[in-house]
């Protein structure tokens, strides 16, 4: 089943909103509803069954740098976990939107990925912008995967 724009402009948008309700489960209900929420999106986004998926997060870096395993992204995402003491968890930061602008795509098959800026807007209207790398496959029901997730805070020069 071969990969779409469209696909790619979903699977983002899918990416976005579910950060931001991860966002509002651990305003909600603390870090064990934001830690559930974000356990199925990774289940649901990411193709961790499909095997590693390359994720370099944005706040990273060290011995950490890369989360291959849905553990590493998990805790990346919602932070809480002795394992990884750096992390302060991206995801529950109180973001309320997330938008992106395109600078390159490609599509061959199964295969999309997709570089560009997102923007991350908190509760008090502040926008955080990061370089973003998403490489998308179609796994065996034609579930779009994210397989590769490379992201960074822009050149200061």
């Amino acid at each position: 089943m071969p990969m779409t724009q469209d696909d790619l402009i979903a699977a983002r948008t899918a990416w976005g909103d579910a950060l931001v309700a991860i966002s509002k489960a651990f305003e909600d209900g603390g870090i064990d509803a934001a830690r559930v929420l974000a356990g199925d999106v990774l289940d649901a986004a990411y193709g961790y069954d499909l095997g590693p998926v390359l994720f370099k997060p944005t706040l990273s870096g060290g011995a950490q740098t890369f989360r291959t395993t849905k553990e590493g992204a998990l805790s990346y995402f919602v932070g809480h976990d002795d394992t990884y003491p750096d992390d302060a968890g991206f995801a529950i930061r109180e973001w309320h939107d997330v938008r992106y602008e395109e600078a390159a795509s490609f599509v061959d098959g199964d295969v999309g990925m997709w570089m560009g800026w997102a923007f991350f807007t908190d509760k008090d209207g502040n926008v955080t912008q990061a370089d973003k790398t998403f490489g998308y496959k179609k796994d065996a029901g034609g579930n779009v995967k994210v397989v590769l997730h490379h992201s960074s805070l822009p050149y200061a020069g």
